[in-house]
């Protein structure tokens, strides 16, 4: 961790932050040769960082070594930081003098230039401050220089280029084709699957999809662990492959990637008296290779592939020599970077390893752990031995381990021992498993590994969001960049690195594809705790007690408290001054005391979020909260009583995100909310009794994420206006517009949401109207949307206008995805036919549609030619009481691509038209409460049953 916190802070002396306070240090506080002094020291320490924490799993001292240094680079961090805060103090402050809490600015990017009347530095208690910083940041220094003359002593050597040595503690196992099947259980339909692909007679079942070539790339992906190796022996070893094949070749490759020993070790397996492997031209290895396998069908495995870099792929001319080969030849590659597979553009056939069943990790973990004992199985042993694999959670390499180490073990009491343990507390498990892991961790950039291990202050099988996750690690400063690149995007791109290296699982996808949760496997979970247990604690409470743990005051930095009963926060907390973290889960906090928030002075992430099955019940927040100068992200979710926040919320300069989502009783916002210069997320979804934002959040330039507007029901000064969303183009994302009523139109054209290309998601919600009778000003609301062409995904409920004022969705060439519900006195369904990205579609509750026609595909009578809905996969109908037909013209190519097709409650429609019984692609139709079409097609019995009977999915009932 060492490593990667100081890459975090070498990153904030260089950042633009640095740079903006640079003038008013050397001229005032005299310190700028402190400052490079200490950036100067941490690079050079940084240099051998790599080698130390490898060595710190050894050896105790340099493990110590690492927590000094640590020590200080987070107490530079909190003075750089509280230097920062105290500038933008003075900046905030003047702003409010100057305008006032509503008034509605474009802020300047925040700049400190060299003394002038802006910054009066002669006031006594700034110089004081200052002065203060100045004489910390020597002590900083000083501290730093003894701990940089301690590093002689262990004799580290400094990191090769590309982070890698030969002679690193953490061994890379070598590899071979040979397996021994008596230690094979499961993965029967991997290797079914693996076998088709290789037994193939030719590439048109997945070689025409990689580029036409005459051959095969299947990768095998998985994390550390989980019997890639295995899997590729066991089909290398297969009598119908041996047969296949002309000639076979297993390699490890392991990392780093040499093209040369590479290439020599296939001539070796090829014909071990080839005089050409001592060569070391690559051009001749290479040429030799291609020689032995031309014309021949060729397997050659590639085991253990870390390197996604293109350059060394094409100096190995595996596209050209195995092209040379007869066609069906196949590399196959294991790895456990799915970036690898991309690479060779090969994601197609890949073949993703999941964890074992209990099944069949139970029979592993009894083949190792009842050899030669068979009898103990059957006393009393087995039972806890089941318990045991449960720890496994499918990873074949944790139950060959536990297997092996509870074998040496001869009593019930042992076997318990072993139950009881955290699996990172056995020494068997920290040697076998955790090393092949620590691999895949030393292959990660040091910002992301702090990423990484940050995750430990969640519980097992914790459903992380990746958003929230993003923004955590904003609040920590884990995604500053002196390149000042998109922060959100820097931590989409460090997500995708863990995910693909399998340090995430199960990742679930939006309607759009975009991942948005994942967990974390419970043995990356057990590693990542393993190597942050001095500074990450997680407690679970109990009524008027807690489970006695040492929590090092000075030394943790993220504490997580789990099922906090009703009341005050607990004395667990007391004590943790440099705590950086606080989350409370599954809790029912009702106060905060302020005494406990002035000891949390470092705290960057507060982290209070409830859910709708166990919500929060904080009463208020203290106005101390203003006092914590560091924090960046808090989050009140589903604080079911909470109705207001202090104004003391206001003076967090820092605070980047604000989460309110579910606060059902909030009813305001703090008035001076444009004191927030650096907020850059604001959540209030939910929050149904907030009457309106405050007029200061106009003026946010740095706002990027606004997920709900509520629109203010009559004039209030105070207020935000929807038009005043017109000077704020930043926002991205998701932006939902509620309770919009008939006089919004001039508003929500000045809001100009055509200028909003970051965009992606836009909902408009009418105030919702019992009455029969028609509200007016709907249309010309819907007409003045008109939102960027870049959108992807539209809402638009509790419209009383017409489709016809959606005349500009036409030009949304990137929708993929549109819902529009209850246009209650909507007669004609809108023309989309020709949206060219449309993927879904939801139409819900057009109670006076009578007929959906060629209107809706968006043609003309006599139009003939041409491919309608050409991306439409899904589409649904709800709740149209009224509607009796749906004819198309049978000339037209219409919804190829359909695959699921729902009509719910249409009990007057009357028949399905015919171009869908025509669509190859369709796999899923419900019907449900619709009468007339349960007759039509009654499975077996309707009388156009047998047009649809070819679809695999099909329900057609009443709910």
């Amino acid at each position: 961790m060492a490593e990667a916190l100081i890459s975090v802070l070498l990153e904030q002396l260089a950042s633009v932050v640095y740079q903006h306070t640079n003038e008013v240090v050397k001229l005032v506080l005299k310190a700028d040769k402190d400052v490079e002094s200490f950036s100067s020291k941490l690079k050079a320490i940084q240099a051998v960082l790599e080698d130390a924490e490898k060595k710190q799993v050894t050896e105790a001292s340099v493990g110590d070594w690492l927590q000094k240094l640590k020590d200080v680079s987070y107490e530079m961090d909190d003075v750089l930081d509280e230097w920062n805060t105290e500038l933008l103090r003075q900046q905030a402050e003047e702003k409010q003098e100057v305008e006032g809490d509503n008034a509605l600015v474009t802020k300047k990017k925040v700049c400190f230039p060299m003394p002038s009347t802006c910054f009066c530095f002669g006031q006594v208690n700034k110089v004081i401050h200052h002065h203060n910083i100045a004489r910390r940041i020597k002590e900083l220094n000083d501290k730093l220089t003894l701990i940089a003359a301690e590093r002689e002593i262990y004799g580290f050597h400094q990191s090769t280029i590309g982070g890698h040595d030969d002679q690193q503690l953490i061994q890379r196992q070598k590899t071979s084709s040979l397996v021994d099947m008596s230690t094979i259980f499961g993965r029967e339909e991997e290797k079914e699957y693996l076998l088709s692909k290789l037994l193939r007679e030719s590439n048109q079942d997945g070689g025409s999809s990689q580029e036409g070539k005459r051959f095969l790339v299947i990768p095998i992906v998985g994390m550390g662990g989980m019997g890639k190796t295995t899997l590729a022996q066991l089909a290398y070893n297969d009598e119908n492959v041996t047969a296949h094949f002309d000639k076979k070749v297993w390699v490890c490759v392991s990392d780093p990637f040499d093209e040369i020993k590479i290439a020599k070790a296939i001539i070796e397996s090829l014909d071990k008296n080839e005089t050409q492997k001592n060569s070391d031209e690559l051009e001749t290895l290479l040429l030799c290779i291609k020689t032995h396998v031309e014309s021949k069908k060729f397997l050659l495995v590639l085991d253990d592939v870390w390197t996604e870099d293109k350059t060394k792929w094409e100096s190995l001319k595996l596209l050209v020599i195995m092209q040379s080969c007869e066609e069906g030849s196949t590399v196959l590659v294991t790895t456990r970077k799915q970036g690898v597979a991309e690479l060779m553009r090969a994601t197609s056939s890949m073949i993703h390893l999941d964890k074992l069943s209990d099944k069949d990790c139970l029979a592993l973990f009894n083949s190792i752990a009842f050899l030669d004992r068979e009898e103990d199985e059957a006393n009393g042993f087995g039972a806890i031995g089941e318990e045991i694999v449960k720890k496994c959670k499918g990873l074949p390499l944790v139950a060959k381990t536990l297997g092996s180490l509870v074998w040496h073990k001869k009593t019930r009491k042992e076997w318990r021992d072993v139950l009881n343990s955290q699996i990172w507390e056995l020494e068997e498990v920290e040697q076998q498993v955790f090393r092949p892991l620590l691999l895949s961790y030393y292959d990660l950039a040091p910002a992301v590994k702090i990423c990484l291990l940050y995750c430990a202050i969640f519980p097992k099988d914790y459903n992380f969001k990746r958003d929230n996750l993003i923004e955590f690690w904003m609040s920590q400063g884990y995604l500053n960049s002196k390149e000042n690149k998109e922060k959100r995007r820097k931590g989409q791109n460090y997500f995708e690195s863990l995910a693909m290296r399998s340090f995430f699982q199960d990742l679930k996808k939006d309607e759009m594809r975009n991942v948005y949760e994942c967990k974390m496997h419970d043995i990356v979970h057990d590693f990542v705790q393993f190597l942050s247990k001095k500074e990450c604690i997680m407690i679970e409470v109990v009524e008027n007690a807690t489970k006695k743990m040492d929590l090092s005051g000075d030394k943790v930095r993220h504490l997580t408290l789990i099922s906090v009963p009703e009341g005050a926060l607990p004395t667990s907390c007391y004590g943790c001054k440099n705590i950086r973290t606080l989350t409370i889960l599954n809790s029912s906090i009702t106060t905060i005391s302020p005494s406990l928030i002035l000891q949390m002075k470092c705290l960057r992430t507060l982290n209070l979020r409830g859910n709708l099955r166990s919500c929060n019940k904080l009463n208020e927040l203290p106005k101390e909260i203003g006092e914590l100068i560091h924090l960046r992200y808090m989050d009140l979710s589903h604080s079911d009583n909470l109705k207001e926040l202090p104004e003391a919320v206001c003076d967090i300069y820092n605070l980047q995100t604000l989460v309110l989502v579910g606060c059902s009783k909030l009813e305001k916002l703090p008035k001076a909310m444009g004191k927030l210069i650096n907020l850059k997320h604001l959540y209030v979804g939910g929050c149904r009794k907030l009457r309106y934002l405050p007029k200061g959040i106009g003026g946010l330039k740095s706002l990027q994420v606004l997920d709900r507007f509520y629109v203010c029901e009559g004039d209030d000064d105070e207020a935000l206006k929807l038009g005043d969303l017109g000077i704020m183009d930043q926002l991205q994302g998701r932006l939902w517009i509620d309770r919009l009523g008939k006089d919004d139109a001039s508003e929500i054209e000045k809001a100009q949401l055509g200028n909003k290309e970051h965009l992606s998601h836009l909902g408009v919600v009418f105030q919702f109207a019992v009455e029969e009778e028609q509200r007016e000003g709907d249309e010309e609301i819907v007409n003045a949307l008109q939102p960027h062409q870049n959108l992807e995904s539209l809402w638009i409920g509790y419209c009383h206008g017409t489709t016809e004022s959606l005349y500009w969705i036409r030009s949304l060439h990137n929708l993929r995805i549109l819902n529009l519900s209850e246009w209650r006195f909507c007669e004609v369904v809108p023309p989309l036919g020709k949206l060219p990205s449309l993927e879904n579609l939801t139409i819900w509750g057009m109670r006076k549609v009578k007929k959906v026609g060629v209107e809706f595909v968006g043609i003309e009578e006599k139009e003939v030619s041409g491919i309608l809905f050409p991306k439409l996969k899904q589409l649904s109908f709800e709740f149209m009481p009224n509607w009796e037909e749906w004819a198309f013209l049978s000339e037209i190519t219409i919804m190829p691509c359909l695959s699921e097709l729902y009509i719910e409650s249409c009990p007057k429609l009357k028949a399905l038209p015919e171009f869908l019984y025509k669509i190859k692609a369709l796999r899923t139709l419900r019907i449900l409460n619709c009468p007339i079409l349960q007759g039509e097609y009654e499975k077996g019995v309707g009388k156009e049953w047998h047009n649809i009977s070819h679809i695999p999915n099909v329900r057609v009932e009443r709910n």
